[in-house]
């Protein structure tokens, strides 16, 4: 029968042998925090190095519009012959989203964003040494067509977040998106006018490939990833992605109202500020690009709140903001300080809207790359036909039928997803 006594063997550890226990304990929590500490540290610098990169590239897509009274004058001929050159870059985007974008899904992401920023350099270069319009034109549309780098980011960015950050990860990605197309607007335009066209367009080229192929190097290597259909199998497979998914049909559509809302003021407010109502020159009208600063401070914000409170909630609030700018944009037809005060509300609820339509788009299918591809070209593809609209109306109508159309696009966007499925 065993003892009912310890035996020496089995006796309590003494004093000394605690405290040794202790300080080894405290040391391998301070080795374990040190860890997290690197660990966390990691992240942080890969989220702000695809920040910047976002930016860069997202830049390129718009770098042709500020420049093209210099680009006219540098080729004899007048302004509005070359106008159409910026609607090259859009349809140059356009056609990247839909062929290389859910290529996210289906190839190694590393060495296509490497591919797709030499390519974009290589681009850029050639705009820089164009001898006319239509060598630019090419020249843009191609460097358009393959900056999509920032919409294969994106997926991977809010794949490797923690859930409960998730959103705010989402938010910094958009917040460089925003701070891209502002610089490209306001600095493209101040370093064209000071050292022509021509630099601007060799300075992105260096970003770009600098930029581009450092986040390449970054990204972790996925290997051969598996592909089941043809490359370009997520393309075809688009509308059953989104009809698949309701939370990826609802975030289309509101996204689509919102940028068409956006859009519709946004790209006309230029003829405001230099028509009759104000007479502003053109540089002076550009700088109201600046406003567009607002979307890069709001983003983080935004992210946070869609942790907290869900994407629903937020959304719901940016359409509320968006529908007060509304009848703001109105009133700034006859006073500066209404304009002001919409352009600050206006890209507060894109933005914000944008943060909790795109997390969610990004969260609700299998296939984030493709469900991505699907979100922006349905905002694309809302703000380009309320822009449209937007330009027809203010010929017949003016400000005020600019105004409509927003609220109008808004409306929709909000009534044909408030029906549950």
């Amino acid at each position: 029968m065993p003892s009912a006594v310890p035996s020496q063997n089995t006796a309590v550890a003494s004093p000394g042998h605690r405290k040794d226990r202790s300080q080894q304990g405290q040391q391998g929590d301070q080795g374990q925090q040190a860890s997290q500490d690197r660990e966390s540290k990691a992240p942080t610098l890969f989220l702000v190095l695809i920040a910047v990169c976002t930016a860069v590239t997202a830049a390129n897509i718009y770098i042709a519009a500020p420049l093209l009274p210099l680009i006219a004058r540098d080729f004899g001929t007048t302004p509005s012959a070359v106008a159409w050159i910026a609607s090259v870059a859009q349809f140059g985007y356009a056609a990247g989203l839909l062929f290389f974008a859910p290529l996210g899904d289906s190839v190694n992401r590393r060495r296509l964003v490497g591919l797709l920023s030499l390519a974009t350099t290589l681009a850029l270069l050639a705009g820089a040494a164009a001898s006319g319009t239509d060598a630019l034109a090419a020249a843009v549309f191609i460097a358009s067509a393959a900056t999509v780098i920032p919409q294969l980011l994106v997926p991977l960015v809010a794949a490797r977040a923690p859930a409960a950050r998730r959103a705010r990860h989402v938010a910094a990605v958009i917040a460089g998106l925003f701070t891209g197309i502002v610089a490209a607007r306001v600095l493209g335009g101040l370093v064209g006018q000071a050292f022509g066209w021509r630099v601007v367009f060799i300075g992105a080229a260096v970003l770009t490939a600098v930029l581009g192929l450092a986040t390449a190097l970054v990204l972790p290597d996925e290997g051969r990833r598996r592909r089941t259909g043809p490359l370009f199998a997520g393309l075809v497979s688009l509308p059953g992605v989104v009809r698949g998914s309701p939370d990826l049909w609802r975030a289309c559509l509101r996204q689509a109202g919102m940028f068409g809302a956006w859009s519709a003021l946004w790209t006309s407010l230029a003829l405001l500020l230099t028509g009759e109502s104000y007479d502003l020159t053109t540089a002076t009208a550009g700088l109201f690009g600046l406003f567009g600063l607002t979307a890069s401070a709001v983003a983080p914000l935004a992210g946070g709140l869609v942790d907290r409170f869900g994407a629903a909630r937020v959304v719901r609030s940016a359409f509320l903001l968006a529908a007060v700018s509304v009848p703001l944009f109105w009133l700034g037809g006859q006073v500066m300080w209404a304009l002001f005060i919409a352009a600050i509300v206006i890209h507060a609820a894109l933005v914000a809207s944008h943060v909790a339509n795109q997390t969610l788009a990004l969260t609700t299918t299998s296939t984030p790359a493709t469900a991505n591809t699907a979100y922006v070209v349905a905002g694309f593809a809302g703000g380009a036909i309320a822009s449209a609209l937007a330009g027809s109306a203010f010929s017949h109508w003016g400000w005020g039928g600019v105004c409509a159309v927003a609220g109008v696009w808004l409306v929709l966007g909000w009534m044909t997803t408030s029906i549950r499925r």
